[in-house]
């Protein structure tokens, strides 16, 4: 198995400043989507050197008209200390992403004959948007329509499939795939509420070992994310984990405040 990363990870954004102790990555076209806006330290800062870029990014955002700041800590590493009691006083949220990656031939589930599963073609792209916009809306209805249009944008887009699932004929699930030279990354899966425990979630990693038999599959898990026992069933490599903080800034609308943007996806 090669070597895997959190830097293997697709992040869509550009890296427009990079030295030896961080990189900021920006996505002028997706602003309010927090995990493509944000500084990723590459050591573990002091309490100070983080509060000197939680200032730096805060001004920054603020030009863009950003609510938020969000941060990634080193891989394998905890905040602790003065930093960790830093974080829970400034209202920062504070999580952490766990790295999963399999050989397709290792994969392990049972078959659900109730359950296709598909490449999303021009037939049903309708579906697709509409299963990710409806998920969206938990996150604000700016976020769900900037994201539809983004997800419609990637449909042409070669290194990425959207793939659908169906539970006896209806809409079930989805995630998209992200193909590299030598890995595909299973990102963005989701089956809709009504619809799990039926197998939709297991059928769509089945169709990814099957049509990259080749290639490493990486998979990246929310820390707090229940599915992680079934990651470890199906035989995935534990590779490490890596904490991220966010913090939300509140917006005024008609004399109310509410927070804006979206939380991981």
């Amino acid at each position: 198995m090669q070597n895997i990363t959190f830097e293997n990870i697709h992040v869509s954004g550009k890296v427009i400043s990079e030295n030896d102790f961080f990189r900021q990555v920006h996505f002028e076209e997706m602003l309010n989507q927090y995990d493509s806006n944000f500084i990723e330290f590459k050591r573990m800062p002091t309490l100070e050197q983080f509060q000197e870029k939680v200032e730096y990014l805060r001004d920054f955002h603020e030009k863009y008209g950003q609510k938020h700041i969000r941060f990634y800590f080193p891989t394998n590493e905890k905040p602790s200390g003065d930093l960790q009691e830093y974080l829970e006083d400034a209202g920062f949220q504070t999580g952490f992403l766990e790295l999963y990656t399999i050989e397709p031939s290792k994969f392990k589930s049972k078959d659900k004959p109730d359950i296709e599963v598909k490449e999303v073609g021009k037939e049903d792209l309708h579906i697709y948007l509409q299963l990710q916009y409806d998920e969206d809306l938990a996150y604000g209805v700016d976020y769900a329509e900037s994201k539809r249009e983004f997800n419609r944008k990637q449909f042409d887009n070669p290194a990425l499939l959207q793939i659908l699932a169906f539970y006896k004929g209806e809409p079930a699930g989805y995630t998209d795939i992200i193909i590299g030279e030598t890995t595909v990354e299973i990102d963005n899966l989701a089956v809709i509420e009504k619809l799990q425990k039926k197998g939709a979630g297991s059928k769509i990693q089945r169709f990814v070992m099957k049509a990259f038999p080749d290639k490493t599959v990486i998979l990246v898990a929310d820390g707090d994310d229940t599915a992680k026992e079934m990651y470890r069933k199906q035989n995935y490599h534990y590779l490490g984990f890596r904490y991220d903080t966010l913090k939300l800034f509140p917006n005024q609308e008609n004399g109310k405040e509410y927070e804006s943007g979206t939380l991981n996806t």
